[in-house]
């Protein structure tokens, strides 16, 4: 199962009701947490998040309103029990666009700071998609966007998994054990001297794909990275009758953000990222729903099951 938690969906500035960018995703009990604002492991205290499930880490870009949490979350998970009491220390992976190893550098001088946390962190720079980490059940994809600093899209992308109809397997006298292990693995089996062909008795399940366009004009890698989404999570700060201030500040409005979905052929599209303009975004999302029926704007603690 996974599960998308919104932290944060105010844009640079926060408010009483929603505080500045950070979205947690949770595969399987391991935390994938894209971007950071200020406030952002109390927003996890809040929501019920243990910080220390936090593995992987995706810059979008360095505006303080998405990584100025970065430097409190990395402390308080180096600064924990077992770490003390094993000297062990817990390992993230931290990916951005050009210069984050370098900025990463300042944050770490910016204050009195032992780390306790050892970092691995990537810089991307891709003009297309592409795999910038993988593991036997998921991969992660990034691509350049185009704002007012060197900005990065990500896709998570669940692999495709083979499930077994018990149904089907008990009507060949099959039952829970290695035999069925073997079939969920792609593998032919003998059982009782036939041999059973994985297909006989399961199906490929799709894995599901979440998208997550933050900070950006409208581009073509957008709609490349976006392509069947089935979460297709994207910035809209500004309703439709804003797009001069949205083009001035490489941002979207929400018909923009919407034909992107179209174009992508995603399932969902779920807005963030609102202007402290917005007291409530009805307007932002009926102005999405005209272009995308399957629009629905985030909200602070927003919680989404894929």
């Amino acid at each position: 199962m996974t599960e998308i938690t919104f932290l944060g969906t105010s844009a640079m500035v926060p408010t009483k009701e929603r505080n500045v960018t950070g979205i947690y995703l949770d595969y399987k009990g391991e935390g994938i947490l894209i971007d950071c604002g200020e406030g952002t492991q109390r927003q996890m205290n809040i929501a019920g998040i243990n910080r220390l499930k936090v593995r992987t880490i995706l810059i979008t870009h360095w505006h303080g309103d998405h990584v100025s949490g970065l430097i409190g979350l990395i402390q308080t998970m180096g600064n924990n029990e077992k770490n003390a009491e094993t000297g062990e220390k817990t390992k993230i992976r931290i990916f951005g666009p050009e210069g984050t190893k370098e900025r990463m550098q300042h944050l770490l001088n910016s204050c009195v700071f032992q780390n306790k946390v050892d970092l691995d962190i990537k810089e991307i720079n891709l003009k297309s998609p592409e795999l910038i980490f993988e593991t036997k059940e998921y991969s992660i994809e990034a691509v350049n966007v185009k704002h007012s600093t060197p900005t990065l899209a990500y896709s998570f992308i669940e692999k495709d998994k083979r499930k077994v109809d018990m149904g089907k397997a008990g009507k060949l006298g099959l039952k829970e054990g290695p035999y069925i292990g073997k079939l969920q693995s792609g593998q032919e089996v003998m059982f009782k001297g036939k041999k059973i062909l994985p297909d006989e008795v399961s199906k490929i399940i799709k894995g599901k794909k979440i998208v997550f366009v933050l900070d950006t004009t409208p581009c073509p890698s957008c709609i490349e990275i976006s392509r069947e989404a089935d979460i297709l999570i994207m910035e809209s700060v500004y309703a439709t009758n804003m797009e001069e201030k949205a083009d001035a500040y490489k941002h979207m409005t929400a018909q923009q953000a919407a034909q992107i979905a179209h174009q992508a052929n995603a399932k969902k599209l779920v807005l963030t990222h609102f202007s402290q303009r917005y007291k409530t975004v009805e307007e932002i999302e009926t102005n999405a729903r005209d272009i995308f029926p399957e629009s629905v704007c985030a909200f602070d603690f927003m919680k989404i099951k894929v």
